[in-house]
């Protein structure tokens, strides 16, 4: 009778299925750039959808994907972040919104920044330790404080997990689970009744580019839900997840790990301070996008262009560190994985993130308004 895998292995296995999850978006991203900020941004200057499309195509798959895993055992959304019972409602809407508009300010997420950077760009390595110290600061440091008592204090404490298939379980005579397929379903149906009106718009690799997103979301649970579950430790004896920062099951997200390296990088002789899934993710997809741009022969340096774009940059990292870690998670952690897991805070925090985008967007038109007036 074969063995069972050792814990080291099966965390080895873990990190090596986060880099190439990581090698695959960085790939996906910079081939079609499937972007977030860019999907709003274009929707709010001149109307386009294309890659609003893109990222409605990313969420559809993956909850279709997860339904999958969910059904399969594969996963248990109950020991997901997203589907925690604590709503904290004030911190995904105020740190959706700061997040949003300080992405518009850095011309990117960090998830986009990543792909930059491996293609050269010194503008986004600059931003992503900006980010990375700022997050670092609101988990732990001087920023934290102002999260915890004012932000994370004003929340829902709920009897049942958050995801919004448990939530209308309790005043609709369905089954949680029925409810989560019934959602999935109409999601389906209005995301491909969406793209077929909007036909004309969408290159093919625009749609395989949002597909392979939405599946690199439902790889990275497997791996992290499945792959890496330890149903006893052998020295706790308990049920463990081996391998992420959250010791919990993680889908694709970037703030958090942002801190996870800055950690690695500081404290890299502190035995305690380990690589995790998310620090793997990031780097595959450093190495993605930069190992597409040289085959395009998209790859060269990038500075800034002036002190004022060095401001922005600047100004944005923070928001987006802060406002990150508060939502609980960025565009990508919220905006993607979350509304696949059908997490209310991930609504709440989407719903901030648009109207900061927004109102970051709108800004900058007026400013360019005024410079060519």
């Amino acid at each position: 009778m074969p063995t069972a895998p050792s814990p080291e292995t099966l965390t080895h296995l873990v990190l090596a299925g986060g880099l190439l999850i990581g090698l695959g978006l960085g790939a996906v991203t910079q081939l079609t750039r499937f972007c977030t900020m860019g999907a709003l941004a274009d929707l709010f200057s001149y109307g386009g959808v294309a890659r609003l499309l893109m990222w409605l195509l990313a969420v559809a798959v993956g909850t279709a994907g997860i339904q999958g895993l969910l059904a399969a055992g594969w996963l248990d959304g109950t020991r997901t972040l997203a589907w925690s019972p604590r709503l904290q409602w004030l911190s995904c809407a105020v740190g959706g919104g700061l997040f949003g508009f300080g992405m518009v300010l850095a011309s990117g997420c960090p998830q986009r920044n990543l792909v930059r950077a491996g293609t050269g760009s010194l503008r986004a390595w600059v931003t992503l330790a900006t980010v990375a110290l700022t997050a670092q600061m609101t988990l732990r440091g001087l920023l934290a404080l102002p999260r915890t008592r004012w932000l994370d204090s004003q929340a829902i404490e709920l009897a049942r997990p958050q995801d919004l298939g448990t939530l209308l379980a309790t005043v609709l005579p369905l089954s949680a689970p029925a409810l989560r397929l019934v959602l999935c379903v109409l999601l389906l149906l209005a995301t491909a009744a969406l793209l077929w009106r909007h036909r004309q718009a969408l290159q093919p690799s625009q749609l395989a580019g949002g597909a392979a997103v939405g599946a690199l979301l439902v790889a990275a649970l497997a791996v992290t839900g499945h792959v890496g579950y330890l149903a006893e430790h052998p020295e706790t004896l308990e049920p463990a997840f081996l391998g992420t920062l959250s010791r919990r099951p993680e889908a694709l997200t970037f703030i958090a790990p942002m801190a996870g390296a800055l950690d690695l990088l500081t404290l890299w002789t502190d035995q305690s301070t380990r690589l995790s899934f998310g620090v793997s993710m990031a780097l595959g997809v450093v190495l993605g996008g930069g190992l597409c741009a040289w085959r395009q022969g998209q790859w060269r340096l990038e500075g800034f262009a002036d002190a004022a774009d060095l401001r922005r940059h600047l100004g944005g990292a923070v928001l987006m560190g802060f406002g990150g870690v508060t939502a609980l998670g960025c565009s990508i952690g919220q905006g993607v994985s979350g509304l696949a897991l059908q997490s209310a805070g991930a609504v709440l925090a989407v719903a901030g993130l648009v109207a900061g985008s927004w109102l970051a967007v709108r800004r900058q038109l007026q400013q360019a308004d005024c410079a060519a007036g």
